[in-house]
């Protein structure tokens, strides 16, 4: 089959790492796969997107800029996507049938699907989670601003040929936030590429040696998160702080470090600025020593008395090596949609300690292959005690049960068995792809009215 992608941003967060994934397994079948995006930078992706492995192909970002002084996100991101898709349309008529798409994959904004129907493809939507529930409204303002977005997304969402999930946990929030349509999405967990996190760490690499302990007998926490509010590292900061205070042998005879990774972009307000807020709450609050390492950086050596450890956009070989030498993985968000990083932590036969809500639920087995735990400071900091009270062989045996569990459940063949076969049968179903459209069956030409008219609305409000 003939298959495209339509993806926001391919940057390296969990969503980039699925549909990379996805793209990688499809095209391996012998399928033929293009990546359309409006936003790739080589320097901030994943490998597979810059080394030739994908055709990626950029569009959609001459026009409208990311934000509009640091506001209005979704505004611009959905004219972003009509940018994209309009340019995709017209790539597409230029082809002879035989090359053109037989179904395009979309995930994270469902606004384009009624104007990529004018491709003829089947259309296959992956919902990491409602966009609608993703977003603060703390006044009638923001409420207000939000009535049109949110119907659309609902609308829209509604005209895909096939709806998928990445959790059972997402399959029953999307039922409740989208009330009107009649499809239930079907459960396709992420999965991880094994090999690659099979190979062996060179530690006489820079990026390597400039991330090992002076001390050998540190113990490091790690927590692996973009830099934004939702995913709460507050809470292990908070909780590790709490844990130095512990007067007990198995605590205050160690040297302990916090190491927070993950993805980190200059270009977004709430990455620099969070980052920032996490530095301040660590030394201000806590008196506690942090040290920074930026994406690349090995001409700076970590000081030995380093307590908490900032690092921002680590490579793959970092995290490879992070995840080996981790006592635990600490998993932070609430009502995650489903959470890539516990499992890639699991197979690495890294315990896990996350909170006890969303996708870990469905991926960590409490007490066999890390710890489900309420989002208080006080419980995480008991349960960081519990694994340094362990021996190191009981944490070796915690973690290879993990290691277990993510071979049987999560493999990156099962993931892209089971798409393709979704795919199979939604490119042989009968029919035309405008029928199955919930209680919106009717409504299509609606659907693409209001998605232009909010755009031009929007457009001529910021020309006056």
């Amino acid at each position: 089959m003939r298959i495209a992608f339509i993806h926001p941003d391919l940057g390296i967060g969990g969503a980039e790492r699925l549909v990379v994934d996805a793209a990688v397994g499809l095209q391996d079948l012998g399928h033929k796969v293009v990546m359309y995006t409006s936003h790739h930078d080589p320097s901030h992706c994943f490998e597979e997107t810059r080394d030739g492995t994908l055709k990626v192909q950029v569009g959609g970002n001459t026009i409208v800029p990311r934000t509009i002084a640091g506001r209005f996100y979704i505004i611009c991101a959905i004219l972003r996507n009509i940018h994209l898709a309009l340019i995709m349309i017209m790539l597409n008529r230029k082809l002879d049938d035989k090359e053109k798409f037989d179904i395009i994959i979309v995930d994270q904004l469902s606004v384009s699907i009624p104007l990529l129907h004018w491709t003829g493809a089947k259309i296959f939507f992956y919902c990491h989670f409602p966009d609608k529930l993703l977003t603060k409204r703390e006044s009638l303002l923001k409420k207000l601003y939000r009535l049109p977005v949110d119907f659309i997304e609902e609308l829209t969402t509604g005209m895909a040929d096939t709806i998928v999930v990445n959790s059972k946990f997402t399959a029953n929030i999307f039922q409740q936030s989208f009330q009107r349509l009649r499809q239930v999405p079907e459960v396709l967990y992420p999965s991880i590429q094994f090999d690659k996190f099979d190979r062996i760490v060179d530690i006489s690499l820079p990026e390597v040696q400039v991330l090992k302990p002076a001390d050998d007998s540190t113990i490091s926490f790690l927590s692996i998160n973009r830099y934004e509010r939702k995913k709460d590292i507050n809470l292990a900061i908070h909780a590790f702080a709490r844990l130095l205070k512990d007067s007990s042998s198995s605590v205050k005879d160690r040297r302990l470090r916090l190491i927070v990774a993950g993805g980190y972009d200059t270009r977004v307000t709430e990455n620099v600025e969070h980052h920032q807020e996490l530095v301040q709450l660590a030394e201000r609050k806590y008196g506690l020593k942090s040290f920074t390492l930026s994406s690349g950086q090995t001409d700076k050596k970590v000081p030995v008395d380093t307590q908490v450890l900032f690092l921002q956009s680590i490579s793959d070989v970092q995290k490879l090596f992070l995840l080996q030498t981790a006592r635990a993985l600490l998993y932070t968000p609430t009502n995650e949609h489903f959470g890539i990083v516990p499992v890639e932590s699991m197979y690495m036969k890294c315990p896990v300690v996350a909170v006890n809500s969303g996708g870990p639920i469905e991926s960590v087995l409490d007490g066999k292959t890390g710890y489900l735990c309420e989002p208080e400071e006080a419980v995480w900091a008991e349960t960081l005690k519990t694994l340094l009270e362990k021996s190191d062989q009981e944490v070796k045996e915690m973690g290879q049960v993990g290691h277990v569990r993510v071979v049987g459940l999560f493999s990156l063949k099962a993931f892209v068995s089971k798409l393709n076969g979704i795919l199979v049968q939604l490119q042989q179903g009968n029919g035309s792809s405008f029928e199955s459209y919930g209680m919106f069956g009717s409504v299509h030409p609606v659907a693409i009215f209001s998605v232009i008219a909010l755009a031009i609305s929007i457009m001529v409000f910021y020309a006056k």
